[in-house]
């Protein structure tokens, strides 16, 4: 039983957090890679239908429950934290190496979980660790970024709880299932918890808030997992919720706008994110077999070409100290390897021929379509513009072209990064080219067939349409100093009344009822200094209570005494 728990993949990668610990600092980096590439052959070799269970307190565990849906995940994830544990090579600090692990151990353990209470150990666990890879970061910004962060998933992971609580007490069981639309109250509470961290907006503003804001390799992994893995379980437990398919639509669209907004590298990517898991989670709200491969095979992709453009990010910020377009431009020479491959992330994102966001996009969009959500399909073709328009032209424009040259001082990148950047850049290009490649991991058989006449022209009028309406507009479009005001807005700006009333008045309150009682209590033990003077007030003589008191030595003969009198008695 142990032996199978200790190689159940989330569990190898949380397991190589107590090693790594262990080892000398010169090894971490490298033996940081063994556990991702354990857990990949792990997924490799586990049939479907492969089940590790057990049970706790009367409760039915299944610590591992193997399918089609679970494996394209697992493996995605695992492939991802070797990807950014490559990318991160060159970073000694322990405690992101070990948040890293653990976050990465918690997706997988979330992929595989086959009860809520499984489930919910890891989801409570990526919460953690990815908190310490905003705050590692240690600025100001980082540390109250990271604070909101938390309070966020604290609360999501606690309305999960009492979904699962509530589904326990009327059904008896915490196996995971599939809800239908709205059936209980249980399922609305588990489905809340889970669209906090799948940043459904209203419920989204934490992830533009701190992914900018987390260390440079951090927010590579942060891209990856917590979206994602909120995607994987609303696959695998609300399909067909047609809330779902508008409020999607509304992600997708919203992302979009605040990310044409937005003039930060970092800001900008994690804007999309939030667009991005929209178009999945708009296919799930349809649901039929094709949209939830969609929904699964756009996940997919969108790991590896979002953790491509943040890495790629990142290695502006590595190189020049900023992510603010106002301050870039000019790159293209001094950061030439750096553009080329963020560049295939950005056609990948926008959905271009022959990269992977194009095999995955097109089915989910189309699965709408022939679903009869025609003004479903429609929206989600409008917020691709968007993407186009905003990662794919006006994030590289101005940050590499837009000057002829620049005076930024650029420091060289490690070796690492590249070559993380091209493994990345690498499979978004393999599986634009390669699609059943993806295809026949995807949890439902499909026959589909991306490359027609009518998604290539389709595709390269939009892109054609809206490059020529980013010419035309570019200098609106510029870098300002700017700050975006979001759903944020509603809790940051009555913050400082609630603290005072909530948190600095019930501080003074306290302070007030110690000192208080302190000083009391400083008045009544004076009383009792000299109590001769109050119990006889004709007394002029000076009475110490000490006076009256036994020296330390009776006291102890006495108890010992009494102690003994009372052991004879028991035996006798």
């Amino acid at each position: 039983m142990i032996a199978e728990i200790i190689t159940i993949p989330g569990i190898i990668l949380i397991l190589g957090a107590f090693i790594l610990p262990l080892l000398p600092e010169k090894l971490r980096s490298t033996v940081f890679l063994i556990f991702p590439i354990a857990a990949l052959a792990v997924i490799f070799g586990r049939p479907d239908g492969y089940e590790v269970s057990g049970s706790l307190a009367g409760l039915e565990l299944v610590l591992m429950q193997v399918d089609s849906l679970s494996r394209l995940f697992g493996i995605i994830f695992a492939a991802t934290a070797l990807i950014a544990g490559i990318y991160a090579w060159h970073i000694k600090e322990l405690g992101q190496q070990l948040a890293a692990l653990v976050y990465a151990g918690g997706a997988i353990g979330v992929t595989y979980a086959g009860d809520f209470f499984t489930l919910l150990v890891f989801w409570e666990l990526m919460a953690v660790s990815s908190t310490w890879l905003v705050w590692a970061r240690r600025t100001a910004e980082s540390d109250a970024a990271g604070m909101r962060y938390l309070i966020f998933h604290v609360l999501g992971g606690g309305i999960l709880l009492a979904g699962i609580l509530w589904h326990l007490a009327s059904t008896g069981s915490i196996a995971i299932t599939m809800f239908s639309d709205l059936e209980s109250t249980a399922a609305i509470l588990m489905l809340i918890g889970v669209a906090i961290n799948a940043a459904v907006i209203p419920l989204h503003a934490w992830l533009p808030d701190a992914y900018p804001k987390a260390t440079i390799t951090g927010a590579v992994f942060m891209s990856a997992f917590t979206t994602k893995s909120a995607v994987y379980v609303l696959i695998r437990v609300f399909p067909g919720w047609e809330l779902l398919t508008w409020f999607g639509v509304a992600m997708a669209i919203y992302g979009v706008l605040y990310a044409v907004i937005c003039k930060d590298m970092r800001e900008i990517l994690a804007y999309h994110i939030v667009s991005q898991v929209g178009f999945m989670v708009a296919g799930i709200g349809v649901g039929t077999e094709m949209a939830l491969n969609g929904s699964a095979a756009h996940a997919y992709s969108h790991i590896l070409y979002k953790s491509l453009m943040f890495m790629g990010a990142g290695a502006v910020l590595y190189a020049t100290g900023t992510t603010k377009l106002v301050e870039l431009g000019g790159l293209k020479k001094k950061m030439r390897w750096t553009m080329l491959l963020y560049m295939v992330g950005a056609f990948s994102i926008s959905g271009l021929p022959l990269f992977n966001g194009f095999i995955s996009k097109a089915m989910t969009v189309d699965a709408a379509g022939y679903a009869g959500n025609e003004t479903v399909m429609l929206l989600l073709i409008l917020a691709g513009v968007g993407t186009f328009l905003s990662v794919g032209l006006k994030l590289p424009y101005f940050t590499w072209f837009d000057k002829e040259d620049t005076d930024i001082e650029v420091q060289p990148l490690p070796v690492n990064m590249y070559i993380a950047m091209g493994m990345a850049a690498f499979l978004c290009i393999f599986y634009g080219l390669f699609p059943n490649t993806l295809y026949i991991y995807l949890p439902f058989e499909t026959d589909y067939q991306p490359f027609t006449v009518y998604h290539f022209v389709e595709i390269t009028q939009i892109a054609l349409l809206t490059f020529a309406g980013f010419w035309l507009y570019r200098k609106k479009l510029a870098g300002e100093r700017i700050l975006a005001l979001d759903v944020d807005w509603f809790y940051r700006v009555p913050a400082p009344f609630f603290r005072r009333v909530f948190v600095n008045a019930i501080d003074d309150l306290f302070d007030w009822t110690e000192k208080t009682v302190h000083n009391f209590a400083i008045r009544i033990s004076g009383q009792f200094n000299n109590p001769m003077e109050w119990l006889n007030p004709f007394s002029k003589k000076e009475h110490q209570a000490r006076t009256y008191s036994p020296p330390m030595d009776v006291i102890m003969v006495f108890v010992l005494f009494v102690t003994l009198i009372f052991g004879l008695f028991l035996i006798l």
